[in-house]
């Protein structure tokens, strides 16, 4: 009678937990661009200096910059990721204000430092003397000057490389002597250079509003990218859309797990209830382990989900079958289930282990989409093997020690299919 309170004490937890949870973490769910709706754009990055080169180093670190970019105009989990050599695939899903976004990552903002050295006359500043790596990140900030306007402060990596750049341009005739200071191709100002200045901090004056600025910092917080950009290629996903193919793919997942809970339940009776139960436990563990690793879920990552659930559900059909064979020799209920059990769990993991193996596969060589699918495949596999595997078989015991169930037909097996030892 014990093993009976145990199972059902169990079975009501697993269920309050589902049910308590359950709404506060579909809401948490990160949703990808294809379920919310937004838009995703295609860079591709070139080297800010004729003749430079594009090394995966430069190209890690302006996707980086432009994730912080991003996060600054107020989308969250944007889903940015590089391809081959020299392209940068950004995702922005559940975007209010499309257009203002789209506007102010279209040409991100470049900051540099130009100079007259080696320029013919009509050439003007020519040659790029500080690019966005030599910038502190996030290190432009606005003080007022002394007429009561403001400027903007930029703090340097390198004192000792910005006082060989301002001791070279001094020595240049006057009116040349200038150090100009760009933001993409505009001139934001041209100071003059009269002697070496020895300090890891510049300053960008002109009588500016507060206001201006404090935009000009923040463009130059945002905008010191180490590469230049050009978008490519962009594709808007109607917010509509998105919520009406989430809607249908949650009908589909929905009615597709209860003719699975059905089959189960009509052809394996008792061990289907129990299964049932294990597959809604595997289902809410599933949405945890995607809340828990902050995975983005897309249309291939649901696909990946329903695959799991049919893995979870041939696990315990493999389990069930096996220990209908031991019953259909003769053998006790308890034993049945000790044998079905111990003949069917190699075979489940065999198929675990090369599925994991192909999803790590996937998982390696595959960007985007290809990377979320195996994660999330990858996932549903281990929580199958501890719902479908461990948990289910620990309530089907507790049901079988617990001298309730004494009747095979529950098992889904006749009298005359028994045979006699």
């Amino acid at each position: 009678m014990k093993r009976m309170l145990a199972f059902i004490l169990i079975v009501v937890v697993t269920f309050a937990a589902i049910a308590v949870t359950s709404p506060d973490l579909v809401r948490k769910i990160n949703l990808g661009l294809d379920l919310k709706g937004g838009f995703e754009i295609l860079y591709e990055a070139k080297p800010l200096q004729p003749g430079g080169q594009v090394t995966k180093e430069s190209l890690i670190e302006t996707a980086k910059s432009l994730e912080r970019r991003i996060n600054a105009t107020g989308v969250s989990e944007p889903e940015i990721t590089t391809e081959g050599d020299n392209r940068i695939r950004v995702k922005l899903a559940g975007v209010d204000d499309e257009e203002s976004v789209r506007t102010k990552l279209k040409e991100p903002a470049v900051l540099t430092f130009r100079s007259m050295r080696g320029c013919q006359p009509e050439e003007g500043f020519c040659k790029v003397e500080l690019i966005g790596t030599d910038f502190v990140e996030n290190g432009a900030g606005i003080d007022q000057d002394a007429l009561g306007g403001w400027k903007i402060t930029i703090q340097l990596k390198s004192a000792a490389k910005f006082a060989e750049i301002t001791r070279e341009i001094a020595k240049l005739p006057l009116g040349q002597n200038q150090l100009a200071i760009y933001l993409d191709e505009e001139q934001l100002s041209a100071p003059s250079v009269s002697g070496e200045i020895n300090s890891s901090s510049a300053e960008i004056t002109g009588s500016f509003l507060r206001e201006e600025a404090k935009e000009i910092a923040d463009t130059i917080n945002l905008g010191a990218l180490p590469l230049k950009l050009e978008d490519r290629y962009m594709q808007s996903v109607d917010a509509t859309l998105g919520q009406m193919s989430l809607q249908q793919t949650v009908f589909a997942g929905i009615l597709g797990s209860a003719i699975v809970l059905l089959f189960m339940l009509v052809f394996y009776r008792l061990p289907g209830l129990v299964a049932s139960i294990s597959l809604i436990a595997y289902i809410w563990l599933l949405l945890v382990g995607v809340w828990l690793m902050n995975v983005t879920l897309t249309l291939p990552g649901i696909a990946a989900v329903v695959l799991g659930i049919g893995m979870a559900v041939d696990a315990n059909i493999i389990t069930y079958e096996r220990i209908k064979e031991e019953l259909r020799s003769g053998k006790s209920i308890l034993s049945s289930l000790k044998a079905g059990s111990r003949n069917s769990f190699r075979t489940i993991m065999d198929a675990n282990v090369t599925t994991i193996i192909a999803g790590s596969v996937l998982y390696i060589i595959g960007t985007g989409a290809v990377k979320g699918f195996a994660v999330v495949l990858i996932m549903s596999i281990v929580i199958s093997i501890i719902t479908n595997v461990g948990y289910s078989r620990l309530l089907l015991y507790l049901l079988i020690r617990s001298n309730v169930i004494k009747n095979k037909a529950l098992f889904g097996v006749k009298e005359s299919e028994i045979r006699a030892l």
